[in-house]
């Protein structure tokens, strides 16, 4: 080999050891501090469980502390807006769901756009809803539920976590499919939309399971109907709303996002761990207790899941079924 090839082979071993070394070294240093798991809604609610599923599996593996940092407020947008805004070096993470993918086309002007600067981590799992009911409203099936509703309209108050949460997609999809005139009460969250609803200040829920099923299998709240395309284990005497609803579904999933510009190194160990943690027994058994299934995956399939999800609901909100106002 002559004396230039040789110059020219080593130049091109410098470049490739200069681009790869320092993105190892990220990686082996991270986390060298505790990290920030960051939940757009109160303490309780079905995004808030997801944050509190993950954390301890993240602070064990990676050997620094994952807590929960509770931002409320517009919807989910508050906490988006404050990790989009944070650092890009991974000690600020959002826990994220379809809300924001629906706030991206519900609330015009937002300041950031979710698909641009939240980079996909991970998925963590999805979950049905639960249509349910306080146990003094006189109704125990969805069949009920349309013909109470349809001869007492406006009646029946139904609480749901906030504008453009999946609670309030699946309210809207369900009013507008079966006919139905119904008030809907929006709430902070789903904590204090449940405190109500057991207090019997509002009638009715449409909450995603994880949130719900305690109470339900306590016989403090009433189930009509999951709104999964079939029955859920974990609640296997309660239909499908699209058996009295042909074609209704609805539903939540959550993951984990990073600020625009976080580390390729960064973000691949992320993933890497939270799909250790969804193929573990232990975290696999807590999952399906929440009746919820895994998402497990690589960044750029969770980054294609939620462009998909971003433009149907863009399809729906543009349609007028779900409504801002």
């Amino acid at each position: 080999m002559d004396t230039q090839r040789r110059r020219l082979l080593c130049s091109a071993l410098a470049a490739i050891a200069t681009s790869v070394l320092p993105a190892m070294a990220t990686a082996q240093a991270y986390p060298s501090r505790g990290s920030r798991l960051v939940v757009g809604f109160p303490a309780g609610g079905p995004v808030d469980i997801a944050g509190r599923l993950i954390a301890p599996w993240l602070s064990e593996r990676l050997g620094q502390s994952f807590s929960v940092d509770n931002v409320p407020g517009e919807s989910g947008n508050v906490a988006t807006r404050s990790v989009v805004r944070a650092a890009p070096d991974g000690y600020t993470l959002l826990v994220c769901g379809p809300v924001n993918t629906i706030n991206a086309t519900l609330f015009d002007h937002l300041d950031f756009d979710f698909g641009r600067d939240v980079v996909a981590i991970g998925g963590l799992y999805r979950v049905p809803l639960v249509i349910e009911v306080n146990p003094a409203v006189p109704v125990r099936t969805v069949g009920e539920l349309i013909s109470y509703a349809k001869q007492n309209p406006g009646k029946l108050r139904v609480g749901f976590a906030g504008l453009g949460t999946p609670q309030h997609v699946g309210i809207e999809l369900f009013r507008s499919m079966a006919a139905v005139d119904l008030t809907l009460v929006p709430y902070l969250g789903s904590t204090p939309a449940l405190e109500d609803l057991l207090a019997g200040r509002i009638d009715a829920m449409f909450d995603p399971m994880p949130s719900s099923i305690g109470h339900i299998k306590a016989g403090r709240l009433v189930p009509l109907a999951v709104t999964s395309p079939a029955r859920s284990d974990n609640l296997p005497d309660v239909p499908i709303a699209a058996d009295t609803v042909p074609g209704y579904q609805a539903g939540s999933w959550f993951g984990i996002g990073a600020p625009r510009g976080t580390p390729e190194a960064i973000v691949d160990r992320l993933n890497g761990t939270i799909n250790e943690a969804l193929g573990d027994a232990a975290v696999r058994a807590k999952i399906m207790e929440l009746g919820a299934s895994p998402i497990q995956g690589s960044p750029a399939q969770f980054a294609k899941f939620i462009a998909e999800e971003t433009e149907k609901y863009a399809v729906l909100i543009r349609s007028g079924v779900i409504r801002s106002k």
